[in-house]
C-alpha cells in the first residue's frame, strides 16, 4: 500500500513540477506559491478556520497575489479565481473554453460516474432525469407534502426542553428527499441512512490521505455502506417492479429497461448518492444557518415574520396550508435566504478546466489546466457593497450587479438543478416556524469553516409553540 501511495504522489509531483517548469506559459501564469513538494499547499487549504469568515488560505493569498492566483493542492497545480468578471466568463463559457472537472479525489468519494464530472450527451440526459423529479411543476405538487413534514418536526421539536438544530434538519430533509428518491422509510427500514451517511460526510473536506484511522477512510467506508444499501434496495425494486411510477428508483428501473438506455445502474446509483447528499449537507447547512442569522438579527426577523404573518392574514381558506402562489409570493424571504446562502459559501469551490489556452487582464490559463473558481464573499465591488461580509437582505434590492457575484448555485450549463427544490423547503420550514412558534439559541451555535461550513459543537435552540410561554435559561 505505501508503496502504491509514494508511486501515486511521484507521478503527482512530476506532474506538478513539468508543468511549471516546462511550461511556455510560466511567465504568464498568475502570481502564487505552490508550496511543498507532494503536499503542494494542501494543508493551509484545510486547515480550521474558527470563524464565521473567508478562509485565510483564500484572503491571504488574495492579499498577497491579486484576486487569481495560483497553487497545488494534492499534487495537482490549480488556478484559483475569486474575480467576478473570470467566474462569468467561466460559467458562461462552459464546453468552449472550459469543461467541468474535480480531482481524483472527488471521483473517488462520489463514483467515476460521478454527475458533475459527465459531459455532453450524457450530462444532459441525466439533467432531464433530475427534472423530472425535482423540476417546477413536480414541486407544485410536493408543496403540501414539504409542509407537512417541517410542521410534524416542529410540532415534536417543540415537546422537547431543548433540540439540537443541525443534525434535526439534516435528518428532516434527509428524510422528505430519500422519500422522494427512494420511498425510504426511516421507522420500517433495516437500514440507517442517516448513520451511514454520517460517517461519509464528517471525512468528506479532509486531506485526502486513503489510510485506517484516517476522516477520508471513514469517508470511503461511509460512502461504501451507502452504495451498498442503495444497490440492495435497487435489486429487491428489480424483483418486485411497481405498476406505476411512485419515486425517483422507479423511474430509473424504466429507463434502465429501455432497449439502447445510456443508463448503467453504476451511473444510476452515483447520482441517487449525490442527490442524497447534496439535499442532507448543504440544505440542512443553509437552513441552520439561517436560523442563526435570524436571532442574531431580530430585526430581520422581525421583517420576515410580518412577511409571512402577511400570508396567513390574506388566506381566505384559514384551514388550508401554503399554495404555490402564495411561496412565489415569498419576496423578502428570498432575499433573505439568498443573502444566506452567499455568507455560507458551503461549497469550498467550484471545479473547471481549460479546453484551450485561455487569456484574461494579462495572464494565461494554459489548456488542461484546473481552475476552482471561489465563493464571492471576499471580493465583491465597493461600489455595490459597503461591508460584504455583514448580513444584510437588503443587498438584493438596490445592487444591480448582485448576480454575478452571487453563485451559490453555479451557473450556466451546470446551474443546481435541486435549487428550487432547496429553497422550496427552507422557505416552507421558515414560514411555519416564525408563524407559529418562538426559539432562541441554548447554547452552541459556532461555526467553523473547514473549508466548508461546520458547527463542531452543534447549535442548540429552544423551540415553543407561541401561545405557551418559554422557559427561563
Amino acid at each position: 500500500m505505501w508503496v502504491l501511495m509514494a508511486i501515486i504522489f511521484g507521478m503527482s509531483i512530476i506532474t506538478c513540477l513539468h508543468a511549471l517548469i516546462k511550461s511556455k506559459y510560466n511567465a504568464k501564469l498568475p502570481k502564487g506559491s505552490m508550496g511543498f513538494p507532494i503536499l503542494g499547499e494542501t494543508n493551509h487549504f484545510f486547515a480550521p478556520n474558527p470563524s464565521f469568515d473567508v478562509s485565510p488560505f483564500i484572503k491571504d493569498r488574495v492579499l498577497k497575489y491579486g484576486p487569481i492566483f495560483k497553487t497545488s493542492l494534492v499534487g495537482k497545480p490549480l488556478i484559483i479565481s475569486t474575480d467576478p468578471d473570470l467566474n462569468y466568463l467561466i460559467f458562461e463559457q462552459e464546453e468552449t473554453l472550459f469543461e467541468c472537472w474535480y480531482p481524483e479525489t472527488f471521483k473517488k468519494i462520489f463514483g467515476d460516474q460521478f454527475f458533475g464530472s459527465l459531459h455532453g450527451f450524457m450530462h444532459k440526459y441525466l439533467k432531464n432525469m433530475i427534472v423530472n423529479a425535482f423540476g417546477i411543476e413536480c414541486l407544485k405538487s410536493m408543496v403540501s407534502e414539504v409542509e407537512a413534514a417541517a410542521t410534524t418536526r416542529l410540532r415534536r421539536w417543540a415537546s422537547c426542553k431543548v433540540v439540537e438544530l443541525k443534525d434535526e434538519i439534516a435528518n428532516v430533509i434527509l428524510d422528505l428527499t430519500a422519500n422522494k428518491l427512494i420511498s425510504y422509510d426511516p421507522e420500517n427500514s433495516p437500514e440507517n441512512l442517516r448513520e451511514n451517511f454520517v460517517a461519509f460526510i464528517q471525512g468528506l473536506v479532509s486531506f485526502p490521505l486513503d489510510i485506517p484511522g484516517t476522516a477520508y477512510h471513514k469517508c470511503l467506508r461511509g460512502r461504501k455502506r451507502v452504495m451498498r444499501m442503495l444497490e440492495n434496495m435497487l435489486e429487491e425494486r428489480q424483483q418486485n417492479p411497481r405498476k406505476q411510477n411512485v419515486d425517483f428508483f422507479d423511474f430509473v428501473l424504466q429507463e434502465l429497461q429501455k432497449d439502447g438506455t445510456p443508463l448503467t445502474k453504476e451511473i444510476a446509483l452515483d447520482l441517487i448518492f449525490l442527490l442524497l447528499f447534496a439535499s442532507y449537507e448543504t440544505t440542512s447547512i443553509a437552513l441552520t444557518l439561517a436560523i442563526k442569522f435570524l436571532l442574531d438579527h431580530p430585526h430581520v426577523l422581525t421583517q420576515l415574520t410580518e412577511e409571512h404573518e402577511g400570508i396567513l392574514k390574506n388566506r381566505k381558506d384559514k384551514a388550508s396550508g401554503i399554495t404555490w402562489n402564495e411561496y412565489k409570493s415569498m419576496t423578502f424571504t428570498f432575499k433573505f435566504l439568498n443573502e444566506t446562502l452567499r455568507l455560507a459559501n458551503i461549497a469550498p469551490g467550484i471545479f473547471r478546466r481549460a479546453l484551450r489556452d485561455v487569456e484574461f487582464k494579462g495572464i494565461t490559463i494554459p489548456a488542461g489546466w484546473g481552475v476552482m473558481v471561489c465563493p464571492p464573499a471576499i471580493h465583491l465591488d465597493p461600489k455595490h457593497y459597503v461591508d460584504p461580509l455583514a448580513f444584510n437582505p437588503w443587498r438584493w434590492e438596490r445592487c444591480e450587479g448582485a448576480s454575478r457575484h452571487f453563485i451559490a448555485f453555479g451557473r450556466g450549463l451546470r446551474f443546481c438543478i435541486g435549487a428550487d427544490f432547496a429553497k422550496l423547503q427552507m422557505a416552507v420550514f421558515l414560514h411555519n416556524l416564525v408563524t407559529k412558534y418562538r426559539f432562541k439559541a441554548i447554547g452552541g451555535g459556532n461555526i467553523v469553516r473547514t473549508p466548508g461550513v461546520q458547527f463542531p459543537d452543534g447549535f442548540h435552540v429552544e423551540i415553543v409553540e407561541k401561545e405557551k410561554k418559554p422557559s427561563k435559561y
